[in-house]
């Protein structure tokens, strides 16, 4: 198993998930391999499958058509790492799949509450993406950022939210 090999081997963590996203961009079959690799995977790997992944779909919002129900299940991981990555999928992808990106919103506002601050602002750009993506969701997520905004203590995440809202009322 290609993916497999890559993760096990013994590369700096950079250098696996820049193979790890060559290799998915070259043949989007090997999304399959990697979901079934990333059940069983150590936290390291699991965090590697998921960069990847979030590496192809900056680039390339589409790809995600065949993993995205697997991304929103992943968005409340255990391990930071899923997690922020995740949240960084799904704002990739907002525009391209408004439609099932809703269902990810209850797990990152869940997020927005998390301890990391990289869980924290990742999860400010997705519902941010989402909220640009559908005027229907915006109506509902504004007041969720309003109360954001006053409880959260990082400026760099805060200003995710100010920048939207400034934006959204112009």
């Amino acid at each position: 198993m290609l993916i497999e090999r890559i993760l096990k081997s013994k590369r700096k963590p950079k250098e696996i998930v820049e193979l790890l996203a060559e290799e998915l961009k070259n043949n989007k079959e090997l999304i399959d391999e990697l979901i079934q690799f990333f059940e069983n995977g150590t936290i390291a790997e699991k965090g590697n499958c998921m960069e990847a992944i979030e590496y192809v779909t900056k680039e390339n919002p589409e790809f995600a058509e065949n993993c995205i129900n697997f991304v929103i299940f992943h968005i409340n991981d255990k391990a930071s790492r899923v997690k922020w990555e995740a949240c960084r999928i799904i704002g990739n992808v907002a525009k391209n799949f408004p439609d099932k990106v809703k269902e990810a919103i209850p797990k990152l506002l869940e997020n927005a509450q998390d301890k990391s601050t990289v869980v924290r602002w990742s999860s400010a750009f997705a519902l941010t993406e989402i909220a640009k993506s559908d005027s229907e969701i915006q109506e509902k997520l504004i007041p969720e950022f309003r109360k954001i905004v006053k409880r959260e203590t990082n400026n760099g995440v805060r200003n995710i939210y100010l920048k939207y809202l400034k934006d959204a009322e112009l």
